[in-house]
């Protein structure tokens, strides 16, 4: 997250009256050991809010079928299991041992000769001719809806992004990894600066995380993120001019088992300590959208700057400036407006037709919704008219052909805004 995110995402969390993103006092991780002791509000209030990391135990993942399933008795992977299961599946493969611009190359594999691989890896001492490979990013609850994996614990149940894209049936944000001792991730944040928590179903991971702006402290010289922040050269002034000014990262050792929460816009690389297979989401919600929207406009900026010297020869400039965006970061302002009438709109049937009805659905995303309550969908409203209006109220949205969207941002704003003075009657 630049200055002008972390500024912009700040200014909105004070005028709620919370506390900023990226504080953590003392550079604590809580590790939350019971579920029976721990409820959403306590997640809602100390970690979602204030936008801190925690990690839970083993035993919020116990009864997976992940857990029960994919595992030997000793902790492994079961590859035998997991063949019989996806043996067929085409899968995205990852070479840790090559740098393509700021991340990793990716192959589409079939999972058997992924896992062939793997065991052959780990006989030849974790070596191999083709590198260090890494299944990661694999959509497998959409590709296998019916086995049982896992189940979303309640804390990440409001998660706007699957919501909405489970909608229009084109994406989610729900991905599968597994990969050898050794295979890594490089620094990052995560999509839209969204939330994500990653479980262990086995195995151990090294997390080190950046709150947001430490990242500003990261760059080189030329104003890009390093691919490794382990690596010597960020000690080279010449390269990395800030870096003696970053606090030290965060770092958490994730057992079998254990979730970690990690906040919107905190920067992280990740290091597999041992061969594991982690369940892992992006969500975005009503505490971190004004983050995502923050993301977009400087997204976009960046965008414009790039192109400008096309500016006044081309006719649709802001048009080519929001298609080269989406093609960018998955998403322009238009679809970010029509993701918040979904979201919206669904908030606005659970208060109109009741919790009830709406528990009953087939849609996961709006009973899951529904489960936390009224108030949460009035909070998720509220959220959204902040959001919505600042939208409505862009240079670079008003600029755009409009007339697609039903309702119009004027009349859906008037509808949230009397949905919520009617549910707080």
């Amino acid at each position: 997250m630049d200055r002008a995110t972390f500024a912009c995402s700040t200014a909105f969390f004070r005028d709620f009256g919370n506390s900023s993103p990226g504080a953590l006092p003392g550079g604590h991780v809580d590790f939350i050991d019971k579920a029976d002791s721990f409820t959403y509000s306590d997640f809602f209030r100390d970690y979602l809010i204030p936008n801190h990391p925690c990690i839970f135990s083993a035993k919020f993942t116990e009864d997976w079928g992940s857990r029960k399933n994919w595992v030997t008795w000793d902790g492994k992977p079961n590859f035998e299991h997991l063949l019989q299961k996806f043996g067929e599946a085409v899968v995205p493969v990852a070479n840790c041992d090559v740098k393509e611009y700021n991340s990793n190359p990716k192959e589409q594999l079939p999972f058997k000769e992924y896992v062939e691989y793997w065991r052959e890896y780990i006989r030849n001492g974790y070596r191999s001719s083709r590198g260090c490979l890494y299944l990661k990013d694999w959509h497998l609850s959409r590709a296998f809806p019916d086995q049982d994996v896992y189940t979303t614990p309640v804390y990440f149940s409001s998660d706007w992004l699957n919501e909405y894209w489970d909608a229009v049936a084109v994406d989610d944000f729900r991905f599968v990894y597994m990969g050898p001792k050794g295979s890594w991730t490089p620094f990052h944040a995560d999509v839209f600066r969204s939330y994500s928590w990653s479980a262990n179903v086995c195995g151990r991971k090294k997390w080190l995380l950046y709150p947001a702006g430490q990242e500003e402290f990261l760059k080189d010289r030329h104003g890009n993120l390093p691919f490794d922040v382990t690596a010597p050269d960020l000690r080279d002034k010449r390269i990395y001019p800030r870096y003696s000014q970053s606090q030290p990262p965060l770092e958490i050792l994730q057992e079998a088992g254990e979730i970690v929460f990690i906040p919107s816009g905190w920067h992280h690389q990740v290091h597999n300590l041992e061969d594991t297979i982690s369940i892992n989401h992006n969500w975005v919600n009503g505490c971190n959208v004004a983050v995502m929207w923050c993301f977009l406009q400087d997204e976009l900026a960046a965008v414009q700057r790039e192109i400008s010297q096309w500016k006044d020869p081309m006719d649709d400039w802001h048009l080519q400036c929001q298609l080269i965006m989406k093609s960018c970061t998955g998403i322009d302002y238009k679809e970010f407006y029509n993701f918040l009438k979904v979201i919206a709109e669904n908030r606005i049937s659970i208060l109109e037709k009741g919790l009830d009805e709406e528990s009953s659905s087939q849609n996961n995303s709006k009973a899951a919704i529904s489960t936390l309550g009224m108030l949460h969908a009035v909070f998720d409203l509220k959220r959204t008219v902040k959001v919505l209006s600042s939208l409505s109220a862009n240079e670079d949205f008003r600029k755009l052909d409009l007339t697609s969207l039903s309702p119009s941002p004027e009349a859906l704003l008037q509808h949230l805004e009397s949905a919520i003075d009617t549910a707080l009657l």
